[in-house]
């Protein structure tokens, strides 16, 4: 990459001056890479985070945004001891900055032979990661060997822009509407309870038998804040159910477990349990009355263009759930 051959000569003075292994290279490119470290500090708040982000020393990054300033005439970010800011010049720079880098990267990627190349920061939900990303993303790396992908698991609300994301992949109906939506399946949902919790509680026939001491395990959703409810279809419209609980808890893995040992109902996409399904650790219940089905959703800013590295991306993942809308 090219920040690893930036040197500045701290002891010349002169805006923009730089050293001979930085003028040897096209004025241009030096600019667009120094907008890439600009648009990087923006977004994440921090020297230290962008530096991180671009693999550079924090003290390049911040002699590269000081020689910026000096050429431009302008203060473009205010620094505190916690944080750094764009200014009034700084914000409307930046998002010329935002819409330059994407038109270079779309003219670069609408040849044939180019292929998309640099970091791509990605924040999936866990389960999801593991059963259908995690598999194929060899095949995804070998196809675009230039892609370096970084990704975290999660299902908060993620700031896309201040953590430096550039996507997120996400279970449930989306609650940004700053964010634009790519809809790319739906899961089949499943209520489940063990053999024991029905032993002891009996297996309710309809929605009515649930008053009848049933409990079910809570589920707080960091998206949303609250406990989620279990949710029913009854003729074409979904019935909210809250029952009492003994255990609440904010991971999935710790959910099913939780129904594992007979604490109470659970409802899942059906792909996360149907291995204790199949062991007769969990029992389906009231299928006649199933859950919605769960969307999934890939979501990305709607401040910004959509760079090649998220369009390759959103594509193989929609190719990931083509297998049915339903799964």
């Amino acid at each position: 990459m090219f920040w690893h051959h930036y040197s500045i000569d701290t002891n010349k003075s002169g805006p923009g001056f730089a050293a001979p292994g930085l003028r040897n290279r096209a004025e241009t490119m030096d600019r667009l890479d120094a907008m890439r470290l600009f648009t990087r500090v923006v977004e994440r708040r921090s020297f230290t985070q962008a530096a991180f982000d671009l693999d550079i020393p924090r003290s390049t990054a911040t002699q590269v945004i000081r020689h910026m300033e000096d050429r431009l005439g302008t203060r473009l970010l205010q620094r505190t001891t916690r944080s750094v800011r764009p200014t009034l010049d700084g914000e409307a720079y930046y998002r010329r900055c935002i819409t330059i880098l994407a038109d270079v990267e779309n003219a670069e990627g609408a040849f044939a032979g180019a292929t998309p190349a640099g970091p791509l920061r990605v924040d999936v939900h866990g389960t999801l990661a593991r059963h259908f990303i995690l598999p194929a993303l060899p095949q995804f790396l070998e196809r675009y060997p230039g892609i370096a992908l970084y990704m975290s698991e999660g299902d908060r609300l993620a700031d896309l822009v201040r953590e430096g994301i550039d996507c997120v992949l996400r279970v449930g109906q989306p609650q940004d509407s700053e964010m634009i939506v790519r809809r790319l399946a739906s899961l089949a949902e499943v209520t489940l309870a063990s053999p024991d919790y029905l032993a002891r509680s009996g297996n309710p026939a309809d929605l009515d038998a649930l008053g009848t001491g049933h409990r079910m395990v809570g589920f707080h959703s960091t998206a949303t804040g609250r406990v989620l409810p279990l949710e029913f279809s009854v003729g074409g419209k979904v019935r909210e159910v809250i029952l009492p609980t003994t255990l609440t808890v904010n991971a999935a893995e710790s959910y099913v477990d939780a129904a594992r040992l007979g604490l109470g109902l659970i409802q899942v996409p059906r792909y996360h349990a149907q291995a204790a399904m199949d062991a007769g650790e969990l029992v389906e219940v009231l299928p006649a009355n199933l859950p919605p089905p769960m969307p999934v959703s890939l979501l990305y800013p709607s401040n910004r263009q959509l760079s090649p590295r998220v369009r390759v991306l959103i594509d193989w993942a929609a190719q990931q759930f083509a297998s049915g809308q339903r799964i």
